[in-house]
């Protein structure tokens, strides 16, 4: 296979299939946002055969990775460009069961990352669940002196990107009208939230 192979995808892929196994629902339509190198799209996709997988990235140069990494695979389709920092984009892409974010936060703006956060939650169909992989500060602080010095790193390449707040994240989930269901501890110091969609719409309080 000449895909390109990202170490990190390898690594967290057992991890992050146990929470998945736990909320990832048994049929429906399953969409990857930054599918990256297309390994987490390979895996998961084999391992709920019942989901129609639908993997994404912002980079055209990443299809054609993704491809060759789910070549073979029958319950998923071909990759397509999604910029999921762009306003707007759940308009198209909606009615999902399942939503998949792994590792990019902490790549982008708090702006962009809001801009993600809500559009991924409009993309849900009722009863979706939203799941969300990489690192976060708690509290407003950094957990490990690796965490540290990579989000110093971060920072010092682009001052505007870098390690997002998880308590923001989360009410940021709930402003677009998702329930937390999980915050799981990860590997690496990594969590993995999980979110879903009301299968019902909340009623208004009488007045």
């Amino acid at each position: 296979m000449s895909a390109r192979s990202a170490p990190a995808a390898e690594r967290n892929a057992e991890p992050i299939a146990q929470v998945l196994d736990r909320h990832a629902p048994e049929t429906g339509r399953a969409l990857e946002l930054a599918s990256g190198t297309g390994q987490h799209a390979a895996a998961f996709a084999r391992r709920y055969p019942g989901l129609d997988w639908q993997p994404t990235d912002a980079d055209p140069a990443a299809l054609p990775d993704i491809r060759a990494w789910t070549e073979g695979c029958a319950n998923i389709r071909a990759p397509a460009h999604l910029d999921a920092a762009r306003p707007g984009w759940a308009a198209r892409w909606s009615g999902f069961d399942l939503v998949l974010l792994v590792n990019l936060l902490h790549l982008i703006s708090d702006t962009d990352a809001g801009t993600v956060l809500t559009e991924a939650a409009h993309a849900l169909g009722p009863g979706g669940r939203f799941v969300l992989y990489g690192p976060f500060r708690r509290d407003g602080r950094l957990v490990s002196a690796g965490d540290a010095r990579f989000d110093a790193a971060l920072r010092a390449r682009d001052p505007a990107i870098g390690y997002k707040d998880v308590e923001a994240v989360e009410d940021r989930l709930r402003a677009g009208g998702l329930v937390l269901c999980e915050r799981v501890g990860m590997p690496a110091d990594n969590l993995l939230l999980v979110a879903a969609r009301p299968l019902f719409a909340a009623r208004p309080e009488p007045g």
